[in-house]
């Protein structure tokens, strides 16, 4: 008090005006700010999302008219590009093909959801996969594979092991294994630490980029001329490979050589055509994918691989791989190699980035780019992807194509997930689902929002029907110790029973698939019981015209079924578990089924039948009063029910 006292007198004679305020009052203005802007408000958390998700933002205020169709445009055309790319820069990160054509889909999606920029495209980049490639060549080799060239050893030794204790699989998922763990770790660096790029400069960025495009055309080199040298990594690297292209030169394939030189003769021409005309086309013609598939036909037909030793990039399948998350235990040893990876591709995306929005009006934000890139290696890694950035061809290809919004992205996935299924069967669900949301995306957004839902409705329903009509109908085999039945054309080392045929109808039975179902029962079992009783019909009448010819006594007692061919089983237990319901048709047509095998003294058996398709069958008198226990809860149960009652018949046959 005397000093608070002392001090206000002091400004006093200093001709200062002095006023005390209480402690409380002192505190209250202090925190006022401070609640301002901690507190948690509607608006606030709106704000929040809005700005963590940008596409909540763009999106709702999509101009149609205006930008679908240089969104659909350049999508397509990007899409079409990065497949050939996509598998190209796969083999050079030393992983198989089908890795690439996953990443780009799944970074295209997400950086469509957390992007800033409407103009970059986030796929595989070239500097970045050489930088992967190095580590995953270094992690195979201590892992005690071979390095040799990707192309041979996709198929791999599924019994190979680590350390000698713990099984893995072959070479190529371990590969893929350290790719994956390497994307993670990155994709948090870029999340957590992405502002240390802000202190790499533009020629910095610049030098780096040039100094690795020379790695990575050294590295291309040996494909280009067929020749089957290890890869090198480390210090020196460049060096070394070109070392081993010298020694190795005499053993060039010459058939590679050519089809490397016709490429260089149709790409590099094309290349300067679209530069020079590129204000007069509305899009740069995709040579690139013309060489590819004039390739790949040529490849084939040709049988280049047989009569030449071609190589090849081996089979890619189709369809996606079950979500796997890195391996954890590799952390330690890619988490040094990750940081250089991280800052290069945050460096690069958010450089490309700022570029393009200066160039079209519009601003972008270091901060959330760092989250997009960053979720575009975090999610990724558990889809067995690996590390992507922004790259600078292919955002050249879709600014000047005509991008106008983030929806180009989506488009570009779209592209790419039809490659990844293009083979799978007709009626895959996964394929059906995206045919389904494609038909109804494009009618609602080029014809109107009421019309697109009816489009959808009936689109929706026609493939429940054609699904349906052609269902799949395995033959089932036993799983040994237990009580399960499974395809047999889908698993391998099942056993069947002797006597008994499974049969599994994976649809609703009624008028629409009722044929289907007959026929390939039919055909699944070997044996039409129509053309068996005609058979024996016919048979009938030749030993009753025999016998009315005076034949012989002898020759009219042979057995009326001589000469025909055993039905070979005694027993079919139908499989309803996937049988949703009946109508009229379906129950009439299993009374057709069940008299005519019975005709033919073949039992048919219902197993796994719901409550509702029981009931059905019970209203439709399928089964006489007192059989209701030939349905039965489940296939072991029937199968051992005819084993048990007819098992002495099949022992005759």
């Amino acid at each position: 008090g005397v000093a608070v006292t002392w001090e206000r007198s002091l400004l006093a004679s200093q001709g200062y005006r002095v006023r005390l305020i209480p402690l409380g009052m002192f505190a209250w203005e202090l925190l006022s700010p401070s609640k301002k802007t901690c507190s948690c408000t509607p608006a606030k958390i709106k704000d929040c999302v809005l700005g963590f998700f940008p596409i909540l933002q763009w999106l709702p205020k999509y101009k149609l008219r205006e930008d679908l169709l240089g969104d659909v445009m350049s999508g397509v055309i990007v899409g079409v590009l990065l497949v050939p790319q996509s598998i190209a820069y796969s083999l050079l990160a030393g992983l198989e093909p089908i890795y690439g054509l996953y990443t780009s889909f799944f970074s295209c999606i997400i950086y469509c959801i957390f992007g800033t920029s409407r103009h970059i495209s986030v796929s595989i980049f070239g500097v970045v996969c050489l930088m992967v490639g190095q580590v995953v060549d270094r992690e195979v080799e201590r892992a005690g594979f071979d390095l040799d060239p990707v192309l041979s050893v996709l198929g791999g030794d599924r019994n190979s092991t680590r350390n000698g204790t713990e099984p893995l699989c072959d070479k190529s998922c371990y590969a893929m294994a350290v790719a994956a763990t390497m994307t993670f770790i990155s994709g948090v660096y870029q999340v957590r630490v992405g502002f240390v790029s802000v202190y790499l400069s533009d020629s910095l960025l610049s030098g780096f980029v040039t100094g690795a495009s020379f790695t990575v055309l050294t590295s291309q080199v040996k494909y280009l001329l067929g020749l089957d040298i290890p890869r090198s990594g480390g210090i020196g690297s460049l060096v070394t490979t070109w070392i081993n292209i010298l020694r190795n030169i005499h053993r060039t394939n010459i058939c590679d050589l050519i089809t490397s030189f016709l490429c260089f003769l149709v790409l590099i021409p094309a290349k300067e055509l679209n530069e020079r005309f590129k204000s007069k086309l509305k899009a740069p013609i995709p040579v690139e994918l013309f060489v590819v598939v004039a390739a790949t036909l040529a490849s084939h037909f040709g049988k280049l691989r047989e009569n030449y030793g071609s190589s090849v990039s081996g089979h890619i399948p189709t369809g996606f791989l079950p979500p796997r998350p890195p391996d954890w235990s590799l952390i330690p040893n890619v988490a040094l190699d990750a940081i250089p990876i991280a800052v290069i591709g945050f460096a690069i995306t958010v450089s490309l980035s700022e570029m393009f929005a200066k160039k079209h009006g519009y601003t972008v934000r270091a901060n959330q780019e760092m989250y997009a890139i960053g979720f575009c290696n975090i999610i990724p890694s558990f889809f067995h992807c690996f590390t992507t950035s922004a790259a600078l061809a292919k955002t050249l290809v879709k600014e000047s194509t005509g991008c106008r919004t983030q929806m180009s992205g989506l488009v570009t996935s779209l592209v790419i997930l039809l490659v990844l299924l293009v083979i799978a069967p007709l009626f895959y669900s996964l394929k059906v689902d995206t045919v389904i949301w494609g038909v109804t995306m494009v009618a609602t957004a080029l014809i109107s929002t009421e019309i697109g839902l009816l489009v959808g409705v009936c689109f929706s329903m026609l493939c429940v029907i054609f699904r349906t009509q052609r269902p799949e109908a395995p033959l089932l085999g036993w799983v040994a110790e237990s009580e399960t039945y499974e395809s047999l054309s889908a698993y391998k080392n099942l056993q069947t029973k002797p006597g008994v045929v499974v049969f599994r109808f994976e649809a609703p039975l009624y008028y629409i698939n009722k044929e289907c179902f007959k026929s390939t029962l039919y055909k699944q079992t070997g044996v039409n019981p129509v053309w068996v009783k005609a058979a024996r019909k016919k048979a009938e009448k030749r030993m009753l015209k025999e016998k009315e010819a005076g034949s012989g006594d002898k020759q009219s007692s042979i057995p009326v079924d001589l000469g025909l061919e055993p039905v070979g089983f005694h027993t079919i237990v139908i499989d309803c578990c996937a049988v949703q319901f009946l109508d009229t048709a379906g129950i009439r047509t299993l009374q057709e089924v069940c008299k005519d095998y019975g005709d033919i003294d073949v039992l048919v058996l219902l197993a796994q039948c719901n409550p509702s398709v029981r009931s059905s069958l019970l209203r439709g008198e399928l089964f006489k009063e007192g059989e209701e226990h030939l349905l039965f809860h489940s296939v072991h149960q029937a199968v051992d029910f005819a084993l048990g009652t007819r098992g002495h018949g099949a022992s005759r046959n």
